[in-house]
């Protein structure tokens, strides 16, 4: 028998996120528990059993334990047979995985200190020449993103949503909303038009929680 799907991690990780929109995608049932900042610790002994890293989200499910959040998103939909959302011809998908490993590397990389020092005003991240930096690389990261959607003029991948938008569309919110200064990048806007118009965008890509 098929156990239920758990995701370990609390809501308003922008990661967790990531695996909650995909579930609704999906319409995959599960159950959610709270770790992470302000919840279970995830330097626990039970935590690190299940994820080293101490990093959410973790979810278990009938084939074990998995962590890492964008191949997480890959599980669940290749075991859905998603083709959707992760096409199953080689060239195709390596396009969507492409752009999800570049929201996890070079995105992701881009932000770390300007969005600790603005969002979270951790005191330890506020050397402005380091916040000025970290925001112009943030903005050149995107401006990467958005000569991309301004060729497909749709989505990410190109004219179909799939996983690369689940995770870069949760980027483009996290940048939105950082006070900052931005470029003018009229393509991203139009793509948050258009994720807007889907209803696992509104419940957790644009609910305001960084």
């Amino acid at each position: 028998m098929e156990h239920a799907l758990k995701i370990l991690g609390k809501a308003s990780s922008i990661n967790v996120r990531k695996v909650l929109w995909t579930c609704e995608e999906l319409g995959v049932s599960y159950e959610r528990e709270d770790w992470g900042s302000g919840f279970a610790s995830t330097h626990s002994p039970e935590f690190l059993q299940l994820n080293p890293n101490a990093q959410v989200p973790v979810i278990i499910d009938d084939a074990g334990v998995l962590w890492e959040s964008n191949t997480i998103c890959r599980y669940l939909a290749g075991k859905q047979h998603s083709t959707d959302l992760l096409p199953s011809e080689p060239a195709a998908r390596a396009r969507v995985e492409q752009w999800m490993d570049w929201q996890a590397t070079e995105l992701n990389r881009s932000w770390s200190y300007a969005f600790t020092a603005l969002v979270r005003n951790d005191p330890e991240y506020q050397d402005p020449q380091q916040i000025a930096l970290g925001v112009d690389d943030w903005n050149r990261k995107m401006g990467i993103l958005e000569q991309q959607l301004a060729a497909t003029d749709a989505y990410v991948a190109g004219p179909r949503f799939t996983l690369a938008d689940i995770v870069i569309g949760l980027s483009v919110n996290r940048w939105r909303m950082t006070p900052m200064q931005r470029p003018d990048y009229p393509a991203v806007e139009h793509y948050l038009q258009r994720l807007a118009q889907r209803p696992g965008f509104l419940k957790y890509g644009c609910n305001g929680v960084p």
